[in-house]
């Protein structure tokens, strides 16, 4: 059971981060979700950017479990591959002012919180790498130091399966007793 997503943030300041970024196509020819972290922003972590930096460089898995990125996080093709990489790198929650729909529908899915703030406290968070947040999953807030305590949406249901480290099948299979009894009557 996890009420609380405690860890350092760590900065992607790119807008418009599509799934093919998060995992390139030639790495979705398993279903197997685990294994997918190591080609999780491939290209950008292999790869030096314009600066001659890795975008990546000082990441690490066991202190950064919160992605902030730019706007419009996860857009691009359907895959659920993305969320299963991001997992499977040691993210538990991605932060944005947008997420894509589909996107944020296979997130929750699968365990990992998508996030959307306003455009003032991503813009904090962007300046302020490294940050030590503290996301309340059933207050649905974010504690932000140096900044306030900001609200984002998340409906009951999807929460509920966050806390409960269960995802929506799970929860039909421990109400097997009432169907049953209702298949009965």
């Amino acid at each position: 059971m996890t009420k609380h997503i405690d860890s350092l943030s760590f900065n992607l300041p790119i807008d418009n981060v599509d799934t093919d970024q998060i995992i390139p196509a030639q790495f979705l020819t398993t279903t197997e979700r685990r294994g997918l972290g190591q080609y999780c922003f491939y290209h950008w972590r292999q790869e030096p950017a314009a600066n001659d930096e890795r975008l990546f460089s000082g990441f690490d898995p066991a202190r950064h479990r919160i992605l902030v990125a730019g706007a419009n996080f996860g857009c691009g093709s359907s895959r659920e591959h993305a969320p299963w990489a991001l997992l499977d790198m040691g993210f538990r929650a991605v932060i944005s002012t947008r997420i894509a729909d589909i996107f944020r529908s296979n997130a929750l899915k699968n365990g990992l919180l998508p996030v959307v703030l306003d455009a003032e406290a991503v813009d904090f968070l962007l300046q302020h790498g490294q940050t030590a947040l503290s996301i309340d999953i059933a207050a649905r807030t974010v504690d932000i130091p140096g900044y306030r305590t900001v609200s984002f949406p998340l409906d009951a249901f999807s929460a509920y399966c966050l806390i409960e480290g269960i995802d929506t099948l799970d929860f039909l299979l421990s109400k097997q007793d009432l169907i049953t009894r209702f298949e009965a009557r």
